[in-house]
């Protein structure tokens, strides 16, 4: 019997893996590599990404995992707050200011402005809403942030907008993988407090690429990790759970006294069979957005306008926005290398429109509007291009969700779930609730150490 099953090896169950990795467990993940929606490939001084991209910085969950594993992070050089529209390009000023700075009508700075009010507003209350709080815990605070406006969508709270003004909002709060009239009001508040770097810091990238820290972690994990195990059941026993899936066409099944489940949460709903019906209620609930993204290499000799820029956001575009991979890369070099990398992250219904495309139908869609918003013969730079898709992908949170959370934190006694469906932070929700999960599971294997050995008598009928 092993110690702990972990269902997943996305960065959730990674991250529970590498603090249960004292026990004796075993990683189950139905896919071909680990890592989920964290992807990076390394090229060179570059590398290529489609996935999860920002990360926290000091004191978070993050952090610590990054100390303990020995990846570098360090803070993103470059403007995170480029836009592209209408055919001006901005990449420097306050961004209160680029309403006036971009093309459109009069009526459409007009609706900017007062959703922009209305957006700045709210922005501050957030901050005083996730900031933490002396002697709370940390689902104390989610569900707070989860409460935050949580009664009405993006769209119902800052009205009916003209199309440009609408694009220059959408463009931002789309990036949480669900439409204006999808996410809750507080949801979007929290987008553009993530953006303009207040309250959540997600601004760390990982050097090397995010894979660099699930491949450390899975090299540390060893054969521990199963690859191709497509999890069917996890069904409880009396002192144990058994965990069924089927491996190179052939079904088995594995007994631990405790699971961790790291699973999206339709997964777990699905496998999940016997968890108490609330629970599995809620999961039912979780709602996810999908994620279409382009990688592109490029062999550039020289300087170029964009090397001090990290993320642009391309309204009116294919995708939402443009991420200057290369950006680490630029911050610490004394003589500019040649080369470069690019991803282009097409979320929600953007991501839509492109899911059922060829991969080559992607990549031309992105490259056309990238090679516009860039210029400078980007297109004629690239050397390697690669689109990868998720039709679920990050979980956004919907009017209402709040209702739900509490629900969620409970658990089972022998199986915790995990997941960035359970927080508001992205890859830092992943990596928390991952930490949390293998925090339960380890108590429950202490207490069964520490357990006397019976003694008593035993009588057989």
């Amino acid at each position: 019997m092993k110690d702990v099953v972990i269902v997943g090896g996305g960065l959730a169950g990674l991250s529970a893996a590498w603090r249960l990795r004292h026990w004796d467990t075993v990683v189950l993940e139905s896919a071909n590599r680990v890592g989920g929606r964290i992807r990076s490939e390394r090229r060179g001084d570059y590398w290529l990404n489609w996935g999860g991209h920002v990360f926290a910085g000091a004191g978070s969950s993050t952090d610590a995992l990054l100390t303990e594993v020995g990846v570098m992070a360090v803070q993103i050089p470059g403007s995170l707050q480029a836009l592209s529209m209408n055919g001006k390009f901005i990449k420097k000023g306050h961004i209160a200011t680029y309403p006036f700075r971009i093309p459109m009508s009069l009526a459409s700075r007009v609706d900017t402005l007062r959703a922009g009010l209305k957006v700045v507003s709210g922005v501050a209350k957030y901050t005083g809403v996730v900031r933490k709080r002396a002697g709370e815990s940390g689902a104390m605070r989610q569900q707070r942030i989860y409460d935050f406006e949580n009664d009405a969508s993006f769209l119902d709270f800052i009205g009916n907008l003209s199309e440009d003004a609408a694009a220059l909002f959408k463009t931002t709060v789309t990036r949480s993988a669900g439409d204006m009239g999808q996410i809750s009001a507080g949801a979007g508040i929290g987008y553009f407090s993530l953006v303009l770097g207040i309250g959540q810091g997600l601004s760390q990238g990982i050097v090397g690429g995010p894979s660099t820290l699930t491949e450390s972690i899975a090299a540390a994990l060893g054969d521990r990790i199963e690859l191709g195990a497509v999890v069917s059941e996890v069904v409880h026993r009396k002192d144990s759970v058994v965990v069924r899936y089927r491996q190179g066409g052939i079904d088995q099944e594995v007994e631990a006294r405790t699971v961790v489940l790291a699973t999206t949460a339709d997964v777990s709903h699905k496998i999940g069979v016997d968890l108490p019906e609330d629970l599995r209620g809620a999961l039912d609930q979780i709602k996810y957005g999908p994620h279409v993204s382009t990688a592109f290499l490029t062999n550039e000799t020289s300087a170029r306008p964009w090397d001090d820029i990290y993320a642009i956001a391309a309204p009116k575009r294919s995708f939402a926005i443009a991420l200057n991979q290369a950006s680490i890369v630029r911050g610490t070099e004394s003589v500019r290398k040649p080369g470069g990398s690019f991803m282009t992250f097409s979320p929600a219904s953007l991501g839509r429109a492109l899911l059922e495309k060829s991969n080559e139908e992607v990549i031309n869609t992105h490259l056309r509007d990238l090679d516009q918003v860039l210029g400078h013969g980007f297109a004629d730079s690239v050397v390697e291009a690669k689109t990868d898709r998720w039709k679920v992908a990050s979980p956004y949170c919907f009017p209402g969700r709040a209702k739900i959370q509490s629900t969620l934190m409970r658990g089972t006694d022998r199986v915790f779930l995990a997941g960035d469906y359970l927080g508001t932070l992205y890859t830092e929700s992943s990596i928390t609730t991952g930490f949390s999960a293998a925090q339960e599971a380890a108590s429950v294997l202490a207490t069964h150490r520490q357990a006397p050995p019976h003694t008593g008598l035993s009588v057989v009928a």
